[in-house]
Parts: structure tokens; C-alpha cells; sequence
């Protein structure tokens, strides 16, 4: 069963995941998530340092920080990824975003298949503020078609390297039932959500009325981004959110 620990610090609470991102994301209560999209995709340590400047005007400690958007040029392999995570965990090592040992930062990483960054860049933040009877807030992690504790993503993958229209709605069911365990573990379903975002450069229309509208995840529509994931032969990853305060960045 997921794990859910709290994170005074920055005021909202989190499901436990692997060492470089939680499952998800959820404001405690008297606080509310918020998100800025960056107009203009920034380089990570420029990003990372406008985000500082963002939540020192806001008067909010960098703890606040709950969950990153990123994309990077292109999929990674295992140890390229690896090596990308462990540089990306140090700076939320330095900001005390670490400080319970698990990380509760949420995160997707995904890549552009056409006009990709030259770097591993931020798209989008998220964060808490003090809000009184603020309606529940929370960020679901972006996941591809893997099972996590594996030792590589080659045998974590579902249907692997299976790209036909029965490969793909396998690839995406495990996916939207990845979503659904995190949303429950924070009490929450896809009739909480306010945006949909899936991730991937192969066609969703087969699946798209069975396994993504008539399950509930697009009753705001849906978010297609032309993106790969971030690591070689995932083909297909979904994130979502239930946030009401969204703001675009120049």
C-alpha cells in the first residue's frame, strides 16, 4: 500500500516514490497548490534560480516547492538517467527539500520529439501558498508504462518495444491505473481533477473513448503533448492535477 508522509515544511503531504520524485503531491490543510508555466522553456540552474526568486516574492521558503515539469533533449538511457537524477536530487538536497530522507518533490520529464531544449530544461512548477478553506489541491507524478523496483526499464517495461494498437492500449491501461493508485492514495480520483496531460508521438485515438474519456480522465479534455518520456523505449506517460491557480511566466 502507498505510503503518504507529511511535509510540514512546505505544507502539503506525499506519496512515497523512488529517490528522485514522489508519487504525488497534496496540500495540507490551510494551504492550496499553485502552478507557473514558464513561456519559455529555461535551462534547469536558470529555472531553478527563477523558482527561487518566485518563492522568496511570494514570501514562501523553498520548501514549498511540491513539483517540477521538466523536458530534456532527448530519452535517456539507464545510466545517463540515473546520472541526470542524482545532479537534479543534489539542488533539492541544498533547498531542505530532502530533509525527512525521501524526496516529495512530484515530477514529469519528457522530451519534445520536435524543437527539443538544448538542455534539461523547466517547462513548469508547482507550490503551496496559505489559503484558508482552500478547495483540496494535488500534483500526480507523470508515469510511463514501467513497474517500479526493477533493476532496469528494459524488464519494468510493459509490452516492450510493442508499438501496434494493442501494445499501445496495454501501454496506456497500466499507465491510467498507475494515475489512479497515486490519486487514491492522497483520497482523490479523476472526478478531482482539473487537467490531464499525456505525453507520447504515437496515436491515442484507438484508446482514446475506451481507456482515457469514458474512465473520467479527460473531463477537462485532454492535454496532448508531443513528447517522448524520458527514458529509451517508454513510449507513453500520463500525468494530471487537481490545481486552481495557474499562472504563465514571461
Amino acid at each position: 500500500m502507498a505510503r503518504v508522509i507529511a511535509f510540514p515544511q512546505g505544507g502539503y503531504r506525499f506519496v512515497k516514490g523512488v529517490f528522485q520524485y514522489s508519487a504525488g503531491v497534496a496540500a495540507q490543510p490551510g494551504y492550496r497548490i499553485e502552478r507557473a508555466r514558464f513561456i519559455a522553456a529555461l535551462p534547469l540552474a536558470e529555472g531553478f534560480a527563477r523558482i527561487a526568486g518566485y518563492l522568496q516574492a511570494l514570501g514562501r521558503p523553498l520548501t514549498a516547492l511540491c513539483a517540477c515539469e521538466l523536458r530534456s533533449p532527448a530519452p535517456f538511457d539507464d545510466a545517463g538517467f540515473r546520472s541526470f537524477n542524482l545532479s537534479y536530487a543534489e539542488v533539492l538536497r541544498a533547498w531542505g527539500l530532502l530533509a525527512l530522507g525521501d524526496n516529495p518533490v512530484a515530477r514529469s520529464n519528457v522530451c519534445p520529439e520536435i524543437d527539443p531544449p538544448g538542455t534539461p530544461s523547466f517547462h513548469a512548477f508547482s507550490y503551496t501558498v496559505p489559503a484558508v478553506d482552500a478547495p483540496p489541491s494535488f500534483v500526480i507524478a507523470g508515469s510511463g508504462e514501467s513497474l517500479e523496483g526493477k533493476a532496469t526499464y528494459a524488464e519494468a517495461t510493459v509490452a516492450y518495444r510493442d508499438l501496434s494498437p494493442h501494445g499501445m492500449r496495454t501501454k496506456a491501461a497500466h499507465v491510467h491505473g498507475t494515475m489512479e493508485k497515486r490519486m487514491a492514495a492522497l483520497g482523490h480520483t479523476w472526478a478531482d481533477t482539473t487537467a490531464a496531460q499525456v505525453y507520447t508521438v504515437h496515436d491515442i485515438h484507438p484508446f482514446l473513448a475506451g481507456d482515457i474519456v469514458r474512465r473520467g480522465a479527460a473531463r477537462h479534455g485532454i492535454v496532448w503533448h508531443y513528447n517522448r518520456p524520458p527514458v529509451i523505449d517508454l513510449e507513453y506517460e500520463v500525468d494530471c492535477r487537481a490545481v486552481h491557480v495557474e499562472r504563465v511566466l514571461v
